[in-house]
């Protein structure tokens, strides 16, 4: 890649759409919070966590994910880890961040719901600071039944008006969308806005599944969707956003080279399609780092840069208003840097 292409990815400004958290935990700050908290962990350095990163499939990475979970504890557990993560991406040129959190990850081992949701929201109010806007989106893991997620959202009630939106992941093989419909209708009753993971290892069915019956906003991961060229018309028609995720899929085995990736053909048939991290502390890097690996493998210009982070402000959940002055951020940027 021309270096300066990476030195025009740094600066131009984006949104990140589809980011987990606790996907965001570096083994240096487990270690350290784990001392804190006096908790066991099952790995002797950070040196023996990353080498423990080498995932043939989704459930794979998942089972550590939630070991690893294991270790947040108090508020200010979540706090480190949520500021810690926008400190990454001020420095990556992000404007705005829509995150994802498990809050039954934590609740299902005793961690009350206010614990988590406390201190996660009081870093990200903090990243004003950083100049990251945010939003945040409650999970419901899909491995769980519809009735364990009726009570997280129960227990979710008192925070309702700081979170943006509802999501659904975790393993999704054998756990399509459809046994989700009445907890989405009830996000959606209350006002939020909702999105799930679908066609990320799942069929496009998954896909339909998502728009059809959960009504989703945007699609997570969406790849399979090129499988049913009706879909793909469908998608590109009414420009949901597809919040793509290059490292994790490499790293999970859902392409077996960066170079056979299905961005650039998204942005062709005219997908919203954008780029995001994921679970960056696993998949082997941040916003940049994901940019910098489709743009040196699928031979991404300037254009396509600027598409994908126009895109990216779209596809959010920001008012018209505030959209409207990111685009022309990108925009200014693009015509100051030669695009």
């Amino acid at each position: 890649m021309d270096d300066s292409l990476a030195v025009f990815i740094a600066g131009l400004p984006k949104a990140e759409l589809h980011l987990h958290l606790e996907g965001s935990f570096e083994p240096e700050q487990m270690f350290a919070i784990a001392r804190r908290n006096k908790a066991n962990i099952p790995f002797k350095s950070a040196e023996e966590v990353r080498a423990a990163y080498r995932f043939s499939n989704l459930q794979d990475f998942l089972d550590i994910y939630y070991r690893a979970a294991g270790v947040l504890r108090s508020e200010e557990d979540f706090h480190d880890l949520t500021l810690a993560y926008l400190k990454r991406v001020a420095a990556d040129g992000v404007r705005h961040a829509e995150v994802f959190f498990d809050p039954q990850t934590h609740t299902a081992r005793g961690i009350p719901f206010a614990t988590v949701t406390g201190g996660i929201l009081r870093a990200l109010n903090e990243g004003q600071n950083l100049g990251v806007t945010s939003k945040l989106i409650l999970c419901f893991l899909r491995h769980l039944s519809e009735e364990d997620g009726f009570a997280t959202f129960k227990e979710a009630e008192p925070w309702l008006d700081q979170i943006a939106g509802v999501g659904l992941d975790s393993s999704e093989l054998g756990h399509p969308p459809s046994q989700f419909v009445r907890l989405f209708d009830a996000a959606r009753t209350a006002g939020l806005k909702l999105v799930a993971h679908a066609g990320e290892e799942g069929p496009a069915e998954y896909v339909w599944e998502a728009l059809d019956l959960l009504h989703v906003d945007r699609i997570d991961h969406g790849n399979r969707s090129l499988d049913d060229p009706r879909l793909v018309e469908r998608l590109a028609a009414e420009q949901t956003a597809l919040t793509v995720c290059p490292l994790s899929n490499l790293k999970l085995c859902v392409v077996k080279d960066m170079a056979r990736h299905p961005l650039k053909r998204m942005l062709e048939l005219g997908l919203r399609a954008t780029v995001n991290s994921d679970d960056p502390a696993y998949f082997g890097g941040y916003v940049n780092d994901n940019f910098q690996a489709v743009t040196a493998a699928l031979g991404l210009t300037r254009a396509d840069l600027v598409a994908l982070a126009k895109n990216s402000f779209l596809g959010s959940f920001l008012d018209d208003a505030k959209k409207v002055r990111h685009l022309a951020a990108v925009e200014a940027y693009a015509a100051a840097n030669g695009s």
